[in-house]
């Protein structure tokens, strides 16, 4: 309970500015609809067209619902790329005060994500009001809200389960744990696999000195690669299989996964040998283990598992998942924003499983594990930020053709153009609605005129290795910084609370995308693209 209630002190704050927010602008929307209901611009924000009839998976209703469906005007194609100023400020801000003012940052970072979110929102709601109102709100409640429910609840379930024992991390045991948490990707997704793996892996390693490229290796093959084989893997991937693309036919993009998966842990490897030869001074490494050992015999504790009950909640987290993208329950009206009624359904049951986990698991777990809420926190603070401040950018990308980037989408032709111009727009943006824009371009390229349950078969089939480009750049790219997937920011924040130092944004750009990761993409694009 101790642990409910702190949570509540830390997050009331957001929790009720959010709500305050949301009534106050779906008034003041609700307000010059009765005024204005003449002008595009102005119009109610409660969508009057008819729902779409697919079910979408949660924190995806912005890549599968355009503003001109509910009918409002199609502000992506009318926005300049100036407009995107405010989010490249969110993001040189994670960049550089952690760095220039690192105790500045650790206390006021929550005001500096509010300042770069009021600097878009305002000018944004004076020049577009209603229509700018309404994709406010439905950023914040279609994906924001749901993606922090979806975070918390893996964060406070996983926080639950400890491994005990004696695990020393060895440069071969941390090839297994990777290996692992790469295998465990594809099935409970990424997220799911980053929290319930990072803290094993971090205690394996909590004795040794060069511990940071662990952790960006961890990033890059748990947090993103491994999630590619399954829908339930990466969220781009499940909104493709809510498109028409059939649940095993990623499979497709296996040898593209084992490829990037053995280089980088080749990579890893060597990498993880050559530290741990320097740390330990000498070229044997199983002697000072062994020695170790039989000094002290009495430190060698056997594993054990505890907290097994928060598997079944996992499990739960899961099968929510996949009820939520499966199930058609209909639509409900939240400040103006139409929501499926089994994604409530489903926040709901992932805020009912976290409650249970933090009641049912033992506070010492918890203690020994070194959960805090400051990670969960500091990321639903700054995502604030960067949700509201990607609004643009997200709408010039659903234009196409038609948006600022138009002159990128227009010359996109090629299976290899496809691989890293989704890739390099999901490293930095949604990767939902960027895998949406180029799906849909491949579908209006190759089968114009076809519906969409006639042309995306024909896509699986004809032109599959388009397809494979834009699932596999979707997924792959989002390791290249900490914002292009969901547990990429999560699992850097709790390896800085273990005391793990972590790369500044560009810092991770630049020693370690460019130099590991971006090679591996070339030969991937090489071999398959």
């Amino acid at each position: 309970m101790y642990l409910i209630r702190q949570l509540v002190r830390r997050c009331a704050g957001l929790v009720i500015l959010v709500a305050v927010v949301c009534c106050l602008m779906s008034e003041a929307a609700y307000g010059k609809s009765q005024t204005e209901t003449t002008s595009p611009a102005a119009t109610d924000i409660e969508p009057t067209a008819t729902p779409p009839a697919a079910p979408h998976h949660e924190g995806q209703d912005s890549a599968a619902e355009t503003p001109s469906a509910h009918g409002h005007e199609d502000l992506g194609r009318h926005l300049p790329l100036w407009s995107c100023l405010p989010f490249a400020g969110m993001l040189l801000s994670i960049a550089f005060w952690p760095l220039a003012a690192p105790n500045f940052w650790h206390h006021h970072f929550g005001k500096i994500a509010g300042f770069w979110a009021l600097s878009l929102a305002l000018p944004f709601i004076v020049m577009y009001k209603g229509t700018a109102i309404y994709e406010i709100l439905h950023i914040m409640l279609a994906d924001y809200v749901p993606f922090i429910i979806l975070i918390w609840s893996l964060y406070t379930v996983s926080g639950g389960i400890l491994l005990r024992g004696t695990l020393r991390g060895t440069p071969l045991l941390n090839v297994a744990l990777l290996a692992i948490g790469v295998l465990l990707a594809s099935w409970m997704g990424t997220t799911g696999a980053a929290m319930l793996m990072i803290r094993p892996f971090l205690r394996a390693n909590k004795h040794r000195k060069n511990r940071t490229f662990m952790v960006v290796f961890f990033i890059f093959l748990v947090a993103n690669i491994g999630g590619s084989l399954t829908p339930l893997g990466d969220p781009p991937l499940f909104l493709g299989f809510l498109h028409g693309v059939s649940f095993f036919w990623t499979f497709k993009i296996l040898p593209h996964m084992l490829t990037m998966t053995i280089l980088l842990l080749g990579l890893y490897l060597a990498m993880d040998f050559y530290f741990y030869r320097k740390e330990l001074g000498q070229t044997d490494m199983k002697q000072p283990l062994r020695a170790s050992i039989a000094a002290n015999p009495g430190d060698r504790v056997p594993l054990s598992l505890e907290g097994k009950l928060n598997f079944v909640f996992l499990l739960g987290i899961i099968g929510a998942v996949l009820f939520s993208g499966i199930a058609d329950l209909g639509t409900i009206n939240t400040f103006g924003v139409h929501r499926e009624i089994q994604s409530w359904l489903r926040d709901l049951l992932l805020v009912a499983l976290g409650l249970l986990s933090l009641v049912t698991t033992s506070t010492t777990i918890r203690q020994d594990n070194a959960f805090t809420w400051f990670p969960i926190i500091e990321v639903a603070y700054l995502f604030v930020g960067i949700f509201v401040t990607m609004i643009p950018c997200l709408l010039i990308l659903k234009a196409g053709a038609q948006g600022a980037l138009g002159f990128i989408i227009n010359r996109v032709s090629e299976p290899a153009h496809y691989f890293w111009v989704s890739g390099m727009l999901s490293a930095f943006l949604d990767n939902a609605p960027t895998y949406l824009t180029f799906f849909n371009t491949a579908l209006g390229s190759f089968f114009a005129g076809l519906s969409e349950p006639q042309a995306v078969p024909l896509l699986m089939t004809e032109k599959s290795i388009f397809l494979e480009a834009i699932s596999a750049g979707a997924v792959f790219f989002g390791a290249c910084s900490y914002i292009g997937n969901a547990p990429n920011f999560m699992v850097r924040a709790i390896s800085e609370e273990a005391g793990t130092p972590m790369p500044s944004f560009f810092g991770y750009i630049l020693g370690y995308t460019l130099v590991f990761l971006v090679p591996c993409l070339i030969v991937v694009t090489w071999i398959f693209f």
